[in-house]
This record gives structure tokens, C-alpha cells and sequence, in this order.
């Protein structure tokens, strides 16, 4: 059918236009979707209105999906949805995560096989005071640092590879104030540290990209303590440029497709009740 779409920035993303997800896709359209989103790291949808049943099939058309190791958070009815939210019950408990997301990161890097993509739908978005937005989500691409890097520094980290760690994530964010409970046994054996490479090949397009994020990257192996912590220091920074970044403010009904390989993301967490944020995220996994 050939799809209208534009850039969102020079490095990352583009808006597919006028494209209503709650109707059936026939096999070319989706085709023409999938070759947009492995250019581009992530697609915007917006003006979506999508059950959830809707939202779930649109996410398996892209692989088989993931129940989040935080099962307190996920939709009784439809476990395959991580609800993000900072909305209280009745009882005063969270309905979802409230500060998901809020240091740079690519979705279960954590993981030996990272997951694939996420699909991100806002449901309740708080509102904006004139041009000021709450509630942004920033991403990055991984493909445009790596490609920035110089030849030396490309040659210092050709072959090194670094530990990430979903529990040293969890353990800084309480220390950092997080009211989240403390990790179970269960989470803790579900999430054992994992080793990424820092350059790594894209499993669909093989384009390089810099893997690493402030999340979850905590050391690089063969290197003193000191030299690792500078080392990430300095590709963590390089990494958030502002070339290749893109901030989007959210409206109700957009649907954010990103790639866990080639992109990393950052949620601002500059709202609070009773400003009221609601999205729901389906993960894909590796496959």
C-alpha cells in the first residue's frame, strides 16, 4: 500500500501516518512495517484506540511475548501487558510501575537473549501546561554512537565485554528513594547477572551497536575496577548525545514500537499525582 511516514529525528525514528492498528493488517503492510522499524529503531503510531485483546495481537505479530519478572504489575486479564502507571487503587496500592524506566536503558538487557521490541500505548497521559509536556519518553539510537566512535576507541573495546545486572539496577533505584519491594528469591534466580559484548551485532540487520546503558551495564571484564568505571563512563555519556537522541511528548493514543537491540530509552519522571499516567507495554522476546 505503501505507507506515509516522516523522520521524528536525524538518528532515530519515523511516524507512520494515518495507519489505524485496531484493523487487520494484511501481510504486505506489516512487511513494509518491519523493514521500516530495523532502518529505523523505533515508529510512532498515533491516534490509536486499541483493546487490549487488539494490542497483544498487533505485539505477537512480532514474535511471542514476555510475562514481566514483576508479576505484581502485569493485567490480571491479559498477563502479557506490564502496566506503567503512578495511579493508586482504592486501597492505595500502585496499579502499576510508577518510576519504570527512569535511568537510560534497553529493555532486558539484563537477559542472556534481550528481549526483541516493546510496544508502548498511552491510555492516560497528564495534562500539558501550554507547550510544557509530563511524562516524556526519550530515546537513542545504539547504532549511531558505535558508528561516531573513533577508530582508536572502536579498536579499545572491539573485544571487550561487560556484566549486567537487573538486581544492582534494583538495589541502586531503592537506595536512590524507590518504593518498590525488594526483590524475591524467585526474581533474583529469574534475573542471575548476564555478559553482553559492548559492540554488538544487530541479530536482524548485523549493524554494530554500542551496548550499554546506565541501568544495567555495571562492569567491563578484564579491566580494573577504576578503568571500567571510567571507560562506561565516558560510552554511557557518548551514547545520550543529543544527535542521536529523540524526546517524545506523549498524547493519548499513540503507540510507541521500539527496538531493544539497536535503541535504548529514558522515561522523565517529572509529574505526580494527581496527574494521572497510564500506558501499557507489551515486550517481544528473542526468537
Amino acid at each position: 500500500m505503501g505507507l506515509k511516514t516522516r523522520p521524528l529525528a536525524p538518528a532515530i525514528g519515523r511516524e507512520v501516518i494515518d495507519l489505524d492498528l485496531s484493523k487487520p493488517l494484511d501481510d504486505a503492510t506489516f512487511e513494509e512495517i518491519k523493514g521500516l522499524f530495523n532502518d529505523s529503531g523505533i515508529l510512532l503510531f498515533r491516534n490509536q484506540n486499541l483493546t487490549e485483546e487488539q494490542h497483544i495481537a498487533l505485539s505477537r505479530r512480532f514474535g511471542p511475548l514476555q510475562s514481566h519478572v514483576l508479576k505484581d504489575y502485569l493485567k490480571s486479564s491479559h498477563p502479557e501487558i506490564l502496566v506503567v502507571s503512578n495511579i493508586l487503587d482504592d486501597k492505595g496500592r500502585p496499579i502499576g510501575i510508577g518510576d519504570a524506566g527512569q535511568l537510560w536503558h534497553s529493555d532486558t538487557s539484563y537477559l542472556a537473549e534481550p528481549c526483541h521490541c516493546s510496544l508502548l500505548y498511552a491510555r492516560e497521559i497528564p495534562a500539558p501546561d501550554g507547550e510544557r509536556s509530563y511524562g516524556d519518553t526519550a530515546f537513542a539510537t545504539l547504532v549511531g554512537p558505535f558508528e561516531a566512535l573513533s577508530p582508536d576507541m572502536k579498536n579499545k573495546i572491539a573485544n571487550k565485554r561487560a556484566v549486567h545486572s537487573y538486581e544492582a539496577y534494583y538495589i541502586r533505584r531503592q537506595t536512590e528513594g524507590s518504593k518498590r519491594p525488594s526483590l524475591t528469591k524467585q526474581q533474583k534466580d529469574e534475573t542471575p547477572d548476564v555478559v553482553h559484548p559492548l559492540v554488538r551485532p544487530h541479530p536482524i540487520t548485523g549493524r554494530n551497536t554500542l551496548f550499554v546503558n546506565e541501568s544495567y551495564t555495571v562492569r567491563i571484564l578484564d579491566m580494573k575496577e577504576a578503568e571500567s568505571d571510567a571507560l562506561l563512563s565516558e560510552l554511557i555519556a557518548f551514547g545520550i548525545d543529543d544527535r542521536f537522541v529523540y524526546r517524545h511528548k506523549w498524547r493519548k493514543g499513540d503507540l510507541i514500537l521500539w527496538d531493544n537491540w539497536s535503541t535504548q530509552h529514558l522515561a522523565i519522571g517529572d509529574y505526580a499525582l494527581p496527574q494521572r499516567r497510564l500506558l501499557h507495554r507489551t515486550t517481544v522476546l528473542a526468537h
